[in-house]
């Protein structure tokens, strides 16, 4: 069980301390972390993030298919997790399918710059 974040931050319980997230939230809260944090940018842990910072140096139509590649990069190290699906929208959003223990799971988020 992992404390709750929301927009960077840990959520109040309002009884003085923190929400906590378990099971598919917990991990959909993880995956976002780790797509979301740049590959290589945590001297630590080197494997930690993924490379999709980089997704505007490739052409347009090739994009989908790198951003997928980033994401299994990324996420190798979670049991039981495949990416199923990644889809790039035109807002620059990207919506990435998960299946975890027979579940299907879908995290949509912002890609940077």
């Amino acid at each position: 069980m992992e404390l709750m974040i929301r927009d960077g931050d840990y959520v109040s319980d309002e009884q003085g301390g923190f929400q906590r997230v378990e099971g598919s939230r917990e991990l959909l809260q993880r995956v976002l972390w780790k797509l979301s944090i740049p590959r290589g940018s945590f001297p630590p842990l080197p494997e930690l993030g993924s490379e999709l910072y980089r997704l505007g140096r490739w052409k347009p139509s090739q994009r989908e298919s790198i951003a997928k590649q980033y994401a299994v990069q990324a996420l190798a190290d979670e049991p039981e997790l495949t990416v199923t699906e990644v889809r790039l929208a035109q807002d620059g959003g990207l919506q990435v399918q998960l299946e975890w223990r027979g579940e299907t799971l879908t995290l949509t988020m912002e890609l940077g710059g």
